[in-house]
């Protein structure tokens, strides 16, 4: 089984609208994995149907019982994260704030906090436009540990794979170098990187190959928009042999691709030039991994 993940050193690249492609590309024998939890944005082109959904719990939350509170306030006084409050005659608890460490439940004299498990978003699995089925998630809003959520799409998606025989996974990567990126890149048979010619994308993309290259995976490069910076091209393209990373094609800057977005589409799916140009790479892609 194959694992692509496509990743960009910075957001902005074009990275999900060209793995949103080769997905309608793939069709029905590829499982698709938007790890990008953080920003999760796919579903807006492949129209995900959130046929099954699934809570995800991660890290703690104080919770204060107000039967059981005598108000002394000592939880506010120690909490180093300032994440409770004294509202309408009661010590409530800021779950933006807490930082679970769990402090607050060993200083109340009277055991009235509790640290339970804190809800942190959700999982999908869906049937996508594209005929394939996709794996993706959404973190909540001031939710830590984006990087077990992208490890349980991901596991989620091979457990997909293997029990319908697919012998492709495509993972829509976050942009950067953090932990969701990490956690995207366990397992991994090829990694494409999209960037873009500017000063920060081939910086972001100089970042983001030190970080593929300990693990030691195979990687191609696609330059989105190209032709708007030529010179920063001809120097990504140099970074590109320098560091042995198989440049994998040029996409030229084109109104198209403003229209396919602004309608939810991908580039195949409205009248453009750029279909022979994806089913190439596709083709090329496939090479590499035959390789």
């Amino acid at each position: 089984m194959n694992e692509i993940v496509i990743l960009s050193g910075k957001g902005g690249t074009g990275k999900t609208s060209i793995t949103a492609t080769f997905a309608m590309l793939a069709g029905s024998d590829a499982v698709i994995a938007d790890c990008d939890v953080d920003a999760a944005n796919m579903h807006l082109l492949l129209k995900p149907d959130f046929g099954k959904s699934y809570e995800f719990y991660s890290g703690e939350l104080a919770v204060i019982d107000q039967d059981l509170c005598t108000r002394c306030g000592l939880c506010k006084e120690k909490c180093r994260f300032n994440a409770i409050l004294f509202s309408g005659r009661q010590y409530l608890v800021n779950p933006l704030d807490c930082e679970g460490c769990g402090y607050c439940e060993i200083v109340c004299p009277v055991q009235a906090i509790t640290m339970n498990s804190r809800l942190s978003g959700n999982l999908y699995i869906s049937e996508t436009k594209a005929g394939s089925v996709m794996v993706h998630a959404r973190l909540d809003i001031g939710a830590e540990n984006s990087g077990k959520l992208v490890a349980k799409v991901k596991n989620e998606a091979k457990s997909l794979a293997v029990a319908m025989n697919k012998k492709l996974i495509l993972v829509d990567g976050s942009p950067g170098i953090g932990c969701p990126v990490i956690s995207s890149l366990a397992g991994a048979t090829y990694v494409i990187l999209v960037t873009e010619p500017t000063l920060s994308g081939l910086h972001d993309l100089q970042r983001v190959y030190a970080v593929i290259r300990k693990f030691r995976i195979k990687a191609g490069c696609i330059i989105n928009k190209f032709d708007l910076n030529l010179t920063k091209t001809i120097e990504i393209k140099r970074f590109l042999d320098d560091a042995g990373i198989f440049h994998l094609a040029d996409i030229p800057y084109d109104i198209h691709f403003t229209q396919a977005m602004v309608e939810g589409k991908t580039i195949l799916e409205i009248p453009s030039p750029f279909k022979p140009l994806f089913e190439q790479i596709w083709g090329t892609l496939s090479e590499q991994l035959n390789h």
